[in-house]
This record gives structure tokens, sequence and C-alpha cells, in this order.
């Protein structure tokens, strides 16, 4: 049954909101002014129990008179560091920094959440409680901070969406099991001899070095991953010399590993190691390395993720759900789910004709105000289907 709240969403609240954070965005770890907006809004709705468990973040908690199962409900609020191209009226009002990712969305639709479960305190059994979280797009985000904090404690479920303009207005996109990778970096520096480019045999040619590591990395892959198996391995940046009659002594190179199992992480900081250990010592180099590991990958919990898609099939249809495949992407709502059973899933924002299908993090990137009470939607019916159906260990 379609939960009764719904027809009080405001579609107006929603666009102010969201118009505003759009306007004012903040770096990640710099969130001071948006975590002050939200913390006085969400004290205006007078029924809600709200703090500031770190210096950026913010939680509200409904609870109600009867007792239940708890549930946490997180939207990630932090911009990035993109001039704003789109020409739009709401347009950034700050000069290299935009949400072009669609958090201020992200923000709106719990903030209007909170504002509808907030008029209905008094009818919930157990609690719901709304993340504000600071800082997803830069390691080591804001999550783990808020986890460490606390937030997490007695949760039951968690839930999680994130607006996508590759999925057209309407959609929601599932996926049971692996949603995100975890995305861990490594960077190699290789230690030569420089010379003159006339005279390479005086030399040991750390840049040369470096090509041939790069093409026996992608074997971590291409021969060291199982064909039923998942994992990038990408290079990003190479760094060497300095002028074009020098051997350089030293070149860096940096990437990242993309995977959903621990094991295959474990195993592509092994590999990696061994290939650029031996590539060195074959030419008399030698080098350093350093693997950092990032945000745990998202993995959907079934239950959790069974009813957000009856949620989706109850309000939209069958027609409007859409399996989805994992991203290597990273996400670091993963911190959350260490805590909790919990599904992360997608709410289509894409629009060509309102030109809102730009990807995530170009400059033109904007989202369809149309999604912001679908994900509204998805959020209550979700959050109160989980509430009747009692405790995972009931």
């Amino acid at each position: 049954m379609i939960q009764p709240w719904i027809p009080e969403i405001s579609k107006e609240r929603l666009v102010t909101w969201r118009r505003y954070l759009h306007q004012h965005p903040e770096l990640s770890f710099q969130e001071e002014r948006t975590a002050q907006f939200i913390y006085d809004t969400l004290c205006s709705f007078q029924t809600l129990t709200v703090t500031r468990p770190t210096g950026n973040s913010v939680v509200a908690r409904a609870i109600g008179p009867k007792p239940g199962v708890t549930i946490g409900i997180r939207a990630d609020m932090d911009a990035l560091p993109i001039q704003e191209e789109t020409g739009a009226d709401y347009a950034s009002c700050v000069p290299g920094v935009m949400h072009a990712c669609g958090h201020d969305g992200h923000t709106a639709i719990l903030l209007e959440a909170a504002y509808i479960v907030s008029q209905h305190v008094a009818e919930l059994c157990g609690e719901i409680r709304f993340f504000f979280q600071h800082a997803e797009e830069q390691y080591p985000g804001g999550a783990e901070e808020m986890v460490q904090a606390g937030v997490m404690d007695g949760v039951d479920y968690v839930i999680g969406l994130h607006l996508m303009s590759g999925l057209e207005t309407g959609n929601i996109g599932i996926a049971y099991g692996p949603m995100a990778a975890a995305p861990d970096v490594f960077t190699i520096e290789i230690q030569g001899k420089g010379g003159h480019a006339a005279r390479p045999e005086e030399t040991i040619d750390s840049l040369a070095i470096g090509a041939q590591i790069i093409t026996n990395l992608q074997h971590v892959v291409s021969r060291g991953t199982g064909a039923f198996e998942q994992r990038v391995l990408s290079v990003t940046q190479f760094h060497a010399g300095t002028a074009d009659n020098i051997i350089p002594d030293t070149a860096s190179l940096m990437g990242t590993v993309r995977c959903f199992r621990e094991e295959l992480r474990r195993e592509a900081e092994r590999k990696i190691e061994q290939i650029v250990k031996g590539l060195t010592a074959a030419h008399g180099a030698t080098y350093s390395y350093s693997y950092r590991y990032g945000y745990r990958p998202v993995v959907n919990e079934e239950y959790v993720t069974k009813v957000t898609e009856q949620s989706a099939i109850e309000l939209f249809g069958k027609e409007a759900v859409v399996t989805v495949s994992p991203s290597m992407g990273g996400e670091d709502f993963s911190a959350f789910l260490q805590k909790a059973p919990g599904c992360f899933f997608k709410v289509g924002s894409g629009n060509k004709q309102k030109g809102t299908a730009y990807p995530h993090h170009h400059p033109k990137f904007d989202i369809d105000e149309d999604a912001l009470s679908i994900g509204v939607k998805m959020f209550l019916q979700t959050a109160m289907q989980l509430q009747k159906g009692g405790s995972p260990t009931a």
C-alpha cells in the first residue's frame, strides 16, 4: 500500500531548497554554511531531535511513541571543484565550485522527507534517523567520521540514493549485491640514473622502466583476474623528465584499482609490487611503492533491496524499475553498511529535452527537478515498509 503521507510532498519546497544549495556549493570538509542551513531548517520542524555529530554533518531523529525498528536515511551534501557552465538562473555563486553530482538534490530530498515525517512523529513505531553527510567526494570521506561518532548506533536498516543523469527521470535503478566498487589508489616512484639522451648506455632510464611497468600492470586484470570476477586497474598519471635531451633520474606513476571483493584488493596490492620489483631490479633501478585502501565496496543486502524494489513497483509500476549493473565508481555509503544491512539505489534525473543528460562531474551537469519528489517518495515508502517488516533479527 502506498504511504498516505506521500501526497503532502511539496515540489515548491524541494525546488527552493535545492536551488539555494546549488547556488551556494561547498567543497568536501568545508560545508560549514551548508551544514548550518540544514541544521537551522531541521530545527524549524520542531518535532525532530537535531544534532551535529561532526563539524560539518547533521543528524535529525524522529522518535515515535511506540517501540519499533530504527531506519537510517542518508544524503551527501558536498560539491566539486568545477566551474559551472549551465547558464541556469540558479547557477553557482562560488567561482570554481559547483554541485556537479546531484548532492544538492540529495540534500533537498532528505530535507523534504524529514519535514513530512516531522508532521507525523506521533504515528511512528520506532525511529527514523536522517543523516546529512559531508565529504563524500574526498577520501577519507565523511561517512566514516559519522559512523565513528556513533550515528549508526541502534540502527536496524539504512538506505541511500543517488540521482543519475544516465537514467531517465521516472526510473529507479536497483542492484542486488555489489553496487559500487572499492576505489583504491597506488603510487610508484622509480629511481634510476639520469644522463644525456645521446648517451643512454650511461643511464638507468626511469622513463623506459616506467613504460614497461604500465604495460605489465595490465596483466593484473587480463591474466590475473578470473573471467567471472570484476576488477579494473588504470594508470592515470605518469610524470618524468624536464627536457628533450635529458633522460630523467626518476619517474612516478599513479593509478587506481577497482573491485568488489577484499581478496582481490589484497591480491592487487601484492601483484603490483611484484611487477614493479621485478622490472626495476632487472634494469638496475630502485623503487618506492604505496597502496592506499579507499572506501569499502557498497554491497546491497538482499532483504532491504527487495523492500526497496517493491516500494518502487508500488509507487511507479514494475516498468519503472531498472536493474542496473554494478558501478566501478566508489561511494562511502559503504561505511554505513558496515553497521547495518541496507540498500543504495539510483533515481533517474536525465532528461535530454531539459538539458539534464550531461554526465556527472561535467560543468554543464544539472538535474531534472521532477526527480526530487520521486526521491522523497522512495525514501518515505521504503522506510515505512521497513518499519512494518520489523527487526532483521526478529
